[in-house]
């Protein structure tokens, strides 16, 4: 499996994990929520360590690939929905 296929198939193990939070009677914004609190934990983590914390330009890097990553994806939703936008 490339990277891309190992990013997929991790990407697809953390919706179904929402989706099970949500079937499970958690509200939708309480599991986006917490889903960003556990990526912006484990981001401190993979990049500082258990021991360490981001720099404030370490948090500006980290908000900026966020913030490139969510366009990508509304771009590709929106292709998707042929233009339509909300």
């Amino acid at each position: 499996m490339n990277e891309r296929e190992n990013h997929d198939l991790c990407t697809r193990k953390f919706i179904d994990l929402a989706n099970s939070l949500k079937d499970e009677g958690h509200p939708v914004q309480l599991v986006s929520a917490a889903l960003l609190a556990a990526s912006g934990i484990y981001l401190t983590f993979a990049t500082a360590g258990n021991a360490g914390a981001l720099e404030p330009s370490g948090v500006d890097k980290a908000v900026a690939m966020f913030r490139r990553n969510l366009e990508h994806i509304q771009a590709r939703k929106k292709s998707e929905l042929g233009g339509a936008v909300n």
